[in-house]
Formats: structure tokens, sequence, C-alpha cells
């Protein structure tokens, strides 16, 4: 009997872990509805936005994930979001997202920039995106239409393209 209780307790244990898809880099948001998803694109402004396309019982998905934590991690100036395609299959039905996992790449005024199925074995293709579409964006030069307001020494260390310190 003794021994039925301890089995008990490690299996409650093991339930306040969070599962795989719930753990988030500080630039990952969770999308719960179409409104959601728009409402964060639209905050996003000028930002480059990678949304993942996601199923919980998705086997590619969860050995994917890790790396796409890292990924965030490494690229703070990027907005992740994650669409849970089960809690979202009318929104992601319209989006065209017939495989998983599937990315979409975003930004600004540019919309949409990219879509594409990737797998751990292929991920090299997201490096590749964000290489291609996270550019600086300091060559469109002043802001119009904000008068001599001065905004050279607040942008100053935003201006460095990424990865400008690494030699």
């Amino acid at each position: 009997m003794e021994n039925l209780h301890k089995v008990v307790r490690a299996t409650v244990a093991e339930t306040d872990q969070p599962k795989w898809w719930e753990k988030n880099a500080p630039n990952m948001v969770d999308i719960h509805s179409t409104q959601e998803f728009l409402s964060a694109l639209s905050q996003a402004e000028d930002r480059l936005v990678i949304v993942e396309f996601y199923g919980t019982w998705c086997a590619s998905c969860r050995a994917l994930f890790p790396k796409i934590c890292r990924t965030a991690e490494d690229h703070p100036e990027i907005l992740f979001l994650k669409v849970n395609f089960d809690e979202n299959k009318p929104m992601c039905k319209s989006m065209n997202v017939k495989v998983l996992p599937y990315f979409h790449f975003y930004r600004g005024a540019d919309g949409q920039l990219e879509a594409f199925s990737c797998s751990l074995a292929k991920f090299q293709k997201i490096k590749d995106a964000i290489q291609t579409h996270n550019t600086a964006r300091c060559s469109i030069g002043p802001p119009k239409g904000v008068g001599d307001l001065k905004i050279e020494s607040s942008f100053a260390t935003k201006d460095k393209p990424a990865g400008s310190t690494s030699a």
C-alpha cells in the first residue's frame, strides 16, 4: 500500500510541470483567437513577426519547439506568435494552414512576407527567412510629420543591424 501512494504523488507532481507547448521565451505570445492574432500583429508595428501554427499532438511540432524557443531568445527584437491549430481551426483553415508545423512571417506595412511548413531537419529554412526579413530599418530615413523632434540619441543603439556586434 505504501508504494501506491508514492506512485500517485509522483504522477501528481508531474502534472505541475508546464506542457511542452506552454513554455515560452519572453517574446513569445500564445494566441487564442482571431482577434488576439490581429491585435498582436497590429501592435507589433514594424517588427518582424513569426507565427508558428502547431498541434499539441504533433511530433514534428514538439521536436522543433526547443529550437524555436532558442531562436526567440537569440532574437528578442522578433515577436513570435504561437497558434494552437486545434483551438483556432476556422482561422487556420482560412489562412490555408494544412500541415503542421507551419510558419508565417509578417512585417508591419509589408504584411505577410512568407509562409511555409518546416520540420526540425529543415530548420535552416527558418534561419534563412529570419536572415532575409529581419533587416535593420534605419535606411528608411527620419520619420515624417514630427517637426523638429530630435530622435537621434534615443535610437542610436537600435540602428545597429542585427548581428553587427559579432565578428
